[in-house]
């Protein structure tokens, strides 16, 4: 059950209803966590950051190994809502998320993805040196920035305990717990 509800467009104050507006017109709808941060603009704000993150990793990694990065950090903070929404992603761009094909870079960005997911306090070493040798230090900050959105993204939705989205339900893994 949530511990916080979520917002409704008839009784917002104008700035989050341009908000909604905007979400609408983006992606069609407004997903529970949204409409839950729509309680306070500037929060929301915040965490929709994670999209100008995303627009600037996006473009070294590519969108496919953006999802799985994104999906291994979801997974190992068992953020149901996020998880799901991920696998979403996976599966109608035609991957199997349970047994992906990946290349090289791809697979690296799965395993810093779960060890920042898992336990950012003891991520190995040799992801550290692989960092190095493949990204600038620009590019270095912004995937863990991103990490970093990603997680505090997961975090909102378990401490909140917001409901997963309907639209997400047939993309929960099998034995899959978390928030939501």
């Amino acid at each position: 059950m949530s511990f916080l509800p979520m917002t409704e467009y008839e009784t917002v104050l104008p700035e989050a209803k341009r908000e909604y507006d905007d979400q609408i017109a983006k992606n069609g709808r407004v997903t529970n966590m949204k409409r839950t941060l729509l309680h306070s603009v500037p929060a929301f704000k915040a965490y929709m950051e994670w999209y100008t993150l995303r627009d600037l990793v996006v473009p070294f990694i590519g969108e496919r190994a953006l999802s799985l990065y994104a999906y291994a950090i979801s997974a190992a903070n068992e953020c149901l809502i996020c998880s799901a929404f991920f696998r979403k992603i996976l599966v109608e761009s035609g991957d199997d998320p349970d047994n992906p094909v990946l290349s090289e870079t791809e697979r690296f960005l799965m395993d810093l993805g779960h060890a920042i997911g898992r336990d950012p306090h003891n991520i190995p070493q040799s992801l550290y040196d692989t960092l190095k040798d493949r990204y600038s230090t620009e590019q270095i900050v912004l995937l863990f920035a991103f990490g970093g959105i990603m997680s505090a993204t997961n975090l909102f939705n378990t401490i909140a305990r917001i409901p997963l989205d309907e639209v997400l339900y047939r993309y929960v893994k099998e034995g899959e717990a978390g928030c939501g």
